[in-house]
């Protein structure tokens, strides 16, 4: 099982460059329709403060969660392990967000090589479409990146 996991983390990892910046494989329109399950605890609140989805605020403002390192939205906080992913080097991407939000604790756990770390986010959404319809659409309404970089 262990190999099994550690395999998925290496193809999630060489297939983050493809679905980097930003882009998304998944259905936006039917992302939204999913996003009603995330937010109970989850809100879409852009920088300069429209409301895109009105949420619950005991998980952290999924707004630009592309641009931005695991662990580190303003106003929300995190736990030590998903924290130290951050410190680690973890960065949203499609592939991650897909696999994280299908059992967080466990995708922690591997990134992490530790047994003992925790996710506040209980919630698992382990259909990998759903999941990457819900990434296409946090990426519709969230900043434009810039690909030229």
């Amino acid at each position: 099982m262990k190999l099994f996991s550690t395999m998925t983390l290496g193809l999630s990892l060489l297939a983050a460059p493809l679905l980097a910046d930003g882009h998304a494989t998944g259905d936006a329109a039917a992302g939204e329709q999913i996003f009603r399950k995330c937010k109970a605890c989850h809100a879409l609140i852009a920088d300069d403060e429209t409301v895109i989805q009105k949420g619950g605020k005991s998980g952290p403002n999924l707004f630009g969660i592309y641009t931005r390192q695991a662990g580190a939205a303003e106003g929300y906080k995190f736990g030590k392990s998903i924290i130290a992913a951050g410190e680690a080097g973890l960065a949203w991407d499609e592939a991650s967000f897909v696999e994280y939000v299908a059992n967080p604790k466990k995708f922690l756990g591997t990134y992490l090589d530790d047994k003992k770390a925790k996710s506040k986010m209980s919630f698992k959404l382990k259909d990998a479409d759903d999941a990457a319809n819900v990434w296409a659409y946090l990426v519709s309404v969230g900043p434009e990146v810039d690909a030229s970089n």
